[in-house]
């Protein structure tokens, strides 16, 4: 269910015009992602010769959209508006298979004129 659609960076800085009102934490999405069969075939042949191989690629890019999607979606449960220092892990699980993290801060940020909460 893809809802929270919410401000994301790599740095811990909130974007220009904001303020940091509150940070509540960790936040994260992870996935296990198969190659499939299809892909896997092809992208073998693919891969026997140097270069990019556009079968994975795919993969590993979809894997990274979704892994990031759930950790807004994470934030979002915790009450945030943006998450801060986004990273990305990855490692494989089993043949074929990769685990996909995506994590960082999440926070609540306002404009910067807006009175503060208490």
């Amino acid at each position: 269910m893809r809802m929270a659609n919410l401000y994301t960076s790599t740095t811990f800085e909130p974007p220009p015009g904001y303020r940091i009102e509150k940070s509540i934490g960790l936040c994260w999405g992870v996935l296990v992602r198969s190659i499939g069969f299809a892909k896997g075939f092809t992208g073998g042949f693919r891969s026997l010769k140097a270069g990019e191989v556009p079968q994975y690629t795919e993969v590993v890019d979809e894997a990274r959209k979704d892994a990031v999607q759930r950790m807004m979606d994470h934030a979002a449960a915790l009450g945030g508006n943006a998450v801060l220092g986004v990273r990305f892990d990855s490692s494989d699980v089993a043949e074929s298979l990769a685990e996909i993290l995506a994590y960082g801060t999440a926070a609540v940020v306002v404009p910067i004129d807006s009175p503060p909460t208490s």
